[in-house]
C-alpha cells in the first residue's frame, strides 16, 4: 500500500494565483459617504451664497454693481460673478446692459407673486377695500389676471341698500369690465395682440365692445389716463371704475375698483369716485412695495 502524503499548507493547487489583498478586502464605505457629505456641504454653501446674493439684489431696487454686491455678501468678486451669472442665465437675476447692475428677474417675482396672490394679497387688500366701500357706499373689488380673463380675489360691500352679489373667485371677461381693461392695458403690445387673436369678444350687453379696433382705442385711453370705466358693458344695470395696482418692480399685479347700480352711480358720481379709488389703489400698491411718487423739484 502506497503511503499517504499530506499536502503542505503553503502549497496551492496549480492554476490558482494569489490575488492582491486590496482586491479581496472591500473598501470601507465611509470614504464614499465622506465624499457625498463633502459634495452636499459644498452644494449647501453655494445655495446659501446664491440666496444671500438674491436678498441683497432685492434690497437694492435701483440695481447693484458687482463690487458692492460682493462686499455685502462677503465673497470674492469672481465667486459672486459666477453665481450671479448662473442666476442671470436662469432668469432669477437680470443685468442691465449699460450699467451692468443686477436686478431681480421676472421668474423670481412670479414665484413670490404666486404665493402673494393666494395668501397675502387678499389679507392686505380686504381692509383697504372695506374703507373704500365705506367712503363710496359701493362694492369694492380687487382682481388679478387669470389666463385671458380676470378673477376677483377680494371684494367688500358698501352700506347702500343695493349691493352686487358677485362672490370671491368669480371670473369675468377682460374686454367688457373695468377691472379687465386695466389688466389688458398692462400687457405688452405683443402680449395683447396674441390675446386678442385667441379671445372672441363676445357681447354681454348691447354696450359691450366686440370690435378689436374699438377695444384697442379704449385700451390706449386707459394707458393714457390710468383709469378704466364700464358703463353697463358687462351688466346693463351696473357701472364700474377701476385703476391699476402695482408692486415693488412697478409692474401691474391687479386692478382695484368699485361697482354700483346705474341709478345710484351716475357717470358724474362715477368720475367723482375715481379719486377715492385711486387713493385706495395707491395704498394697496404701497403695501406691495411700490415707492411713492416724488414730485419733481
Amino acid at each position: 500500500m502506497a503511503p499517504r502524503t499530506r499536502a503542505k499548507t503553503n502549497e496551492r493547487p496549480d492554476g490558482v494565483s494569489e490575488a492582491p489583498i486590496a482586491e479581496l478586502v472591500p473598501q470601507p464605505q465611509a470614504d464614499i459617504d465622506d465624499e457625498a457629505e463633502e459634495r452636499q456641504r459644498a452644494g449647501v454653501q453655494s445655495l446659501g451664497r446664491a440666496f444671500a446674493i438674491l436678498e441683497q439684489v432685492a434690497r437694492h431696487r435701483e440695481g447693484i454693481g458687482l463690487a458692492e454686491l460682493s462686499k455685502l455678501v462677503g465673497l470674492h468678486n469672481s465667486t459672486t460673478f459666477h453665481l450671479a451669472k448662473t442666476m442671470v442665465s436662469l432668469g432669477y437675476l437680470r443685468q442691465e446692459k449699460d450699467s451692468k447692475r443686477y436686478r431681480v428677474g421676472r421668474p423670481l417675482f412670479a414665484l413670490a407673486a404666486s404665493a402673494l396672490d393666494e395668501i397675502e394679497m387678499v389679507n392686505v387688500a380686504t381692509p383697504i377695500l372695506e374703507e373704500l366701500s365705506r367712503q363710496t357706499g359701493e362694492s369694492g373689488h380687487f382682481a388679478v389676471r387669470m389666463g385671458d380673463a380676470v378673477v376677483v380675489i377680494a371684494r367688500t360691500s358698501g352700506p347702500g341698500a343695493f349691493q352686487l352679489t358677485d362672490r370671491v373667485g368669480v371670473v369675468r371677461p377682460a374686454h367688457c369690465t373695468a377691472l379687465g381693461k386695466i389688466i389688458l392695458a398692462s400687457l405688452r403690445p405683443d402680449q395683447l395682440g396674441r390675446l386678442l387673436e385667441r379671445v372672441e369678444l363676445k357681447p354681454s350687453t348691447p354696450k359691450s365692445i366686440t370690435d378689436v379696433p374699438v377695444l384697442m382705442r379704449e385700451i390706449a385711453e386707459v394707458r393714457r389716463t390710468g383709469i378704466a370705466f364700464d358703463d353697463g358693458e358687462f351688466n346693463p344695470e351696473v357701472r364700474c371704475v377701476a385703476v391699476p395696482v402695482t408692486d415693488f418692480t412697478g409692474q401691474v399685479v391687479g386692478a382695484l375698483g368699485i361697482s354700483g347700480p346705474i341709478w345710484r352711480l351716475s357717470n358724474q358720481t362715477l368720475h367723482a369716485s375715481a379719486q377715492a379709488v385711486q387713493a385706495a389703489a395707491n395704498r394697496l400698491s404701497a403695501e406691495f412695495g411700490t415707492k411713492p411718487a416724488t414730485n419733481p423739484t
